[in-house]
Formats: structure tokens, C-alpha cells, sequence
């Protein structure tokens, strides 16, 4: 994989751990607050982490390639 492939694909996973890890945060952070934080931190990676490999990055691949296809569409 080269630099500029890898660079795309950071972003990608940027762009759905971030608004996940808010979303996730907003809603559970007060009832987690009383673990300590390795438990905290263990609860929000095996949740989240199965969650933006089979739901979120598939989703931003999906609509990258839709918006990829409009564009192309539109070039003819």
C-alpha cells in the first residue's frame, strides 16, 4: 500500500471512530464513569471496534464510491 493509499484510508477510519467514539461517549459516559479506566476503555473497543470494521467503514466506502460515480457520471 502506498503513502497516498494509506493516507486515504486514515481518514476514512478518522471519519468514523470520531463522530462513534462521541456518539458512544455522549450516551454511555456517565454509567461508565464509575469503572476504572482500563475496564472503560476495554467496554468502548470491543464495542466500537466491531461496529466501524463491519458498519462504518463499509458505510464511508459505500458513499465515496456513489459520490465517485456521480462525479464520473457527470464527466460524460
Amino acid at each position: 500500500m502506498n503513502t497516498k493509499a494509506k493516507l486515504i484510508t486514515s481518514l476514512k477510519i478518522w471519519i468514523v471512530i470520531y463522530p462513534a467514539i462521541t456518539l458512544f461517549l455522549y450516551l454511555f459516559g456517565k454509567p461508565l464513569a464509575a469503572f476504572p479506566l482500563y475496564q472503560r476503555t476495554l467496554l468502548l473497543t470491543v464495542s466500537l471496534v466491531p461496529c466501524i470494521v463491519f458498519i462504518g467503514l463499509p458505510l464511508i466506502n459505500f458513499i465515496i464510491s456513489l459520490i465517485s460515480a456521480e462525479k464520473n457520471d457527470m464527466s460524460k
